[in-house]
């Protein structure tokens, strides 16, 4: 069983990181449980391993941390859904590349719940959709955006840090960085893509997802 864990309202970055480390800590000493936890930030970016100082576009636009996760440049804010996952690896096999590829599914899973397909594209981190309802581009194929990110940290084989689904947020926002260091497509959402769902609805599809892909229990 992985305890499944909801915060209201805006939850302090530096405060995530503390407590996703202290509680990974207690899971690779057997003293504590798996946790999913959601919750949502307000407005700020921050730096993975492999952030290019470039890339930040607007540095004096909102807060930046540097994060200790893989990967470069993301914005976190109020609208959009961050799943944190502290899951010890140990009892998956310890096989990190299997990890990401379930936590990839994960996201896909949960945005079939609203009839949206979700894609990975090599060698571009995160979860896009094909835009249909836009004109082609350049190339004459249909452009692409990101719905949802992924950034993970192991430690002791037990990850922390995770995912992050755009349900409503403000997609300016975005435009303070290059997302994850890419330049030639976009952001969107769930609501851009003209679905009227809610955060809940988005929880509640996460938890059904999240107990197919990885064949566990997420319990309150």
């Amino acid at each position: 069983m992985v305890e499944w864990r909801i915060t209201e309202g805006l939850t302090d970055y530096d405060e995530a990181v503390t407590f996703m480390e202290a509680r990974a800590e207690a899971i690779a000493k057997g003293e504590a449980e798996e946790l999913i936890w959601l919750v949502e930030h307000p407005p700020l970016y921050t730096a993975g391993t492999s952030a290019k100082r470039e890339d930040l576009v607007d540095p004096d636009r909102f807060p930046v941390y540097e994060s200790k996760r893989g990967g470069q440049y993301t914005y976190h804010g109020p609208g959009q859904r961050v799943a944190y996952a502290m899951l010890d690896l140990g009892k998956r096999d310890k096989d990190v590349r299997k990890f990401v590829q379930d936590m990839e599914a994960w996201v896909i899973a949960a945005l079939e719940e609203f009839g949206v397909k979700g894609e990975i594209r090599e060698g571009r981190v995160g979860v896009w959709v094909v835009r249909d309802d836009k004109p082609l581009n350049a190339l004459g194929q249909s452009p692409e955006d990101k719905v949802a990110a992924i950034g993970l940290r192991i430690r002791k084989w037990v990850s922390f840090h995770g995912l992050s689904i755009n349900v409503d947020p403000d997609l300016t926002h975005f435009e303070g960085i290059v997302p994850c260091g890419i330049t030639e497509h976009g952001v969107t959402s769930l609501v851009d893509l003209g679905l009227p769902v809610t955060m809940e609805d988005v929880d509640i599809a996460l938890k059904q997802a999240f107990d197919r892909v990885f064949g566990e229990i997420a319990r309150n």
